[in-house]
């Protein structure tokens, strides 16, 4: 790619422009995984080059379910990203956690079914570690970009992620809140572990657009209320990201750039070329 972009952003559902963006112009990734859910918006936010794409696509076209969730962060990769601002919707499980609030997680719950989650196979293994999900630097350049913009938000706690496109039935709402789950969502453990996976840095801001189903207000909610949540949350989230770009530091001081370097484990003498070159902006470092 002819223009390096150090940050990228991906919208959830409700987010699909970043408003404050200037200096745009568009691009179509093609990477070896496919076509990302839409084209790229390069442009300068808060005086840095980031990388807009709406994870959905524009006009929400792609369940969490049929996202190209490889070609999202390989697509990020390959335009020299190399963290990810990843805001999403999710319902909440926690009383003291309401409609508007933010949370920053730390920890993820896989509750996924069949889906793609890693760039490794076809005769190449790697096993990453995955401990800690959220790079440690965002997660407190985020944190304190929400107090910056106001917006009631808690640091730390665990987003379960469930297939969908269904949402949850009350006695799996009621089991994940017997378990300390934090809020729910649809998407973004997959993008986690393939961040990592592709040394890149990331962060969850989960934006609580309504309780899940276990609260007993949860039947009152109506569609135009919701849409009133995504819309405010999205306002939010764009104040949150330009706080956390503004400050964002230069240099990472995190692990997340060498997530790599102990995960390979089959004999390079016995990669297949073809994986070899469909791997190739994650591994020719190590393959040197």
């Amino acid at each position: 790619m002819n223009e390096a972009v150090k940050i990228g952003i991906i919208g959830g559902s409700g987010l699909y422009a970043m408003a404050g963006l200037s200096d745009t112009r568009e691009v179509r990734v093609k990477t070896p995984f496919g076509d990302p859910s839409d084209v790229i918006v390069l442009g300068t936010f808060q005086g840095r080059r980031v990388a807009f794409l709406a994870r959905h696509g524009r006009g929400h076209r792609f369940s969490p379910s049929d996202i190209n969730y490889r070609a999202n962060i390989c697509a990020m990769k390959m335009l020299g990203v190399d963290r990810v601002i990843s805001v999403s919707a999710v319902g909440s499980l926690r009383d003291d956690l309401p409609p508007l609030d933010f949370l920053v997680p730390d920890q993820f719950f896989d509750r996924t079914r069949g889906r793609v989650s890693t760039f490794f196979g076809e005769g190449l293994v790697a096993h990453i570690s995955f401990a800690d999900p959220v790079c440690p630097q965002l997660f407190e350049v985020l944190h304190r970009a929400c107090k910056q913009s106001g917006v009631d938000a808690f640091q730390g706690g665990t987003y379960l992620c469930m297939e969908g496109p269904a949402f949850s039935t009350k006695a799996e709402s009621n089991l994940y809140r017997s378990w300390g789950m934090d809020v729910i969502g649809m998407t973004n453990l997959t993008e986690a572990k393939l961040a990592r996976e592709a040394e890149i840095c990331y962060v969850t801001v989960a934006m609580v657009t309504d309780y899940d189903c276990w609260h007993p207000d949860h039947d009152a909610v109506t569609v135009d209320q919701i849409i009133a949540t995504l819309n405010k949350n999205a306002e939010n989230a764009c104040a949150v990201v330009a706080h956390a770009i503004a400050r964002m530091p230069t240099k990472r001081t995190c692990s997340c750039g060498s997530a790599l370097s102990h995960a390979n484990i089959t004999d390079r003498n016995v990669v297949p070329e073809t994986t070899r070159r469909k791997l190739g902006i994650l591994i020719d470092k190590y393959f040197v």
